[in-house]
């Protein structure tokens, strides 16, 4: 499908701008990336991803490494997906091995998966619509109470806290994650917001019996799918939630990737293990990344509930 003509202006958004000239000149198989995401989402979209760009890749160089890894990271699951739409599977993994793999492999992290992740949030349609599910799900009505903390377990890139704490200057936080790499680069996204005083990032893992932090609010975005038992760490998450706390929770479906070990096929099988864990619906989110080529071939959705 052709992409409608859309203008991209460099002068309110030259870094989106020069993004968009990076993909047409080297990256041929996302040449039209940045159109569809300003067309389907505009001049809102356009301010957010230019702010993020400037803020974490300012210069041409750092914003040239961040594409290049996004590039490599995107390919990958194009090919991994094409393999998935075949088997109708996902390659038989533990999560030591994925761990090994992913998690505790620095230069992939730093140089492909973190970048890759970080912009994928902006560029696939179904991640930007999570996102925005989150904005209004979930930070306002914390905006409401004037919430004063929360947890976030899982914290990737630290892009969900920072939109938190952004958004809300007199909260404070805390993330939970098992990877070095996933806390250093989350530790340099607060600090080039300028939010290092308020958010404080620990290597820990909310399983371990020793675990006895809780939250009045909890997140925990893309980590279900990475597991080989979600309904024991889902039982962990509900310990962290304090009562009356609202949580959070994502899961990534039929969306193949390195260390994507779980697959749900639909959203109701997410809600199934939120039930079995204790949760109870408040309210929820499903977005596609695509339309399927063909009638019943799998596509890549995420899946959010907001759960108390």
């Amino acid at each position: 499908m052709t992409v409608p003509s859309c203008d991209v202006d460099s002068r309110a958004h030259p870094l989106v701008a020069e993004m968009r000239a990076m993909f047409r000149a080297h990256h041929s198989f996302s040449r039209d990336i940045v159109d569809r995401a300003v067309t389907l989402f505009g001049a809102r979209w356009a301010d957010d991803c230019e702010e993020t760009l400037a803020t974490l890749f300012p210069t041409l160089d750092a914003q040239a490494q961040a594409v290049k890894g996004y590039a490599a990271f995107a390919w990958d699951s194009m090919r991994r997906q094409a393999k998935f739409e075949r088997d109708r599977a996902y390659p038989a993994k533990t999560y030591a091995a994925a761990a090994d793999e992913v998690y505790f492999n620095p230069d992939y992290m730093a140089s492909e998966y973190l970048p890759g992740l970080l912009l994928s949030h902006f560029l696939w349609p179904h991640h930007y619509r999570q996102l925005s599910f989150f904005d209004s799900a979930f930070i306002e009505p914390m905006r409401t109470i004037a919430a004063a903390s929360f947890m976030e377990v899982g914290v990737g890139t630290g892009l969900y806290s920072r939109r938190l704490l952004q958004n809300l200057p007199d909260l404070r936080g805390v993330g939970i994650d098992i990877s070095p790499s996933s806390k250093l680069f989350a530790d340099r996204h607060m600090q080039a917001f300028g939010m290092s005083d308020r958010y404080e990032i620990r290597l820990q893992d909310i399983l371990d019996p020793a675990f006895a932090a809780q939250t009045d609010w909890l997140v925990c975005v893309e980590v279900l799918e990475h597991l080989e038992d979600p309904v024991a760490f889902l039982r962990g998450l509900r310990r962290a939630l304090a009562p009356g706390g609202r949580a959070f929770i994502t899961a990534a479906l039929n969306a193949a990737s390195p260390d994507h070990i779980y697959l749900y096929r639909t959203a109701d099988e997410v809600w199934a293990q939120l039930d079995t864990a204790g949760f109870a619906l408040e309210q929820s989110f499903l977005g596609a990344a695509y339309r399927p080529s063909a009638p019943g071939v799998p596509v890549p959705l995420a899946a959010a509930f907001v759960v108390v």
